[in-house]
């Protein structure tokens, strides 16, 4: 089992930055990727970001890229989404989520069911 525990929200004017933290601890050493998910209110979940834990390597959802960046420090169990340039529909409860089940199957995780693992969430609001 993984925990959770994402830091870093706030409220900022459009156009400025925050970045989230999402720590882990329990059995990190079988984290296989962490992804990053918004919910807006009256909206559903949506996908945001992913990173594969070992390689580094990154996806993400067309209306963030080239704003957002996500990252991971290993040795700290910890996982990172930078967001600048920030506009008034990024506004959303934002969650980060790890999976912990190999499979063959897709390279990205996009979908929040296929993770294992959900932090509390972190409310960020960005106020025109």
């Amino acid at each position: 089992q993984v925990q959770l525990v994402e830091s870093g929200g706030g409220l900022v004017q459009a156009g400025g930055s925050l970045r989230l933290s999402c720590a882990a601890s329990g059995r990190t050493f079988s984290i296989i990727a962490m992804g990053w998910f918004r919910q807006a209110p009256g909206k559903e979940r949506e996908f945001v970001a992913t990173i594969r834990w070992s390689g580094g390597s990154t996806y993400y959802t067309d209306s963030v890229k080239g704003r957002f960046t996500i990252s991971r420090d290993n040795a700290k169990n910890t996982g990172y989404l930078q967001m600048n340039s920030l506009k008034p529909e990024d506004t959303a409860v934002y969650s980060c989520a790890a999976r912990s089940t190999y499979s063959s199957g897709p390279y990205y995780y996009i979908e929040a069911a296929q993770y294992d693992s959900w932090g509390q969430g972190t409310q960020v609001t960005v106020s025109s």
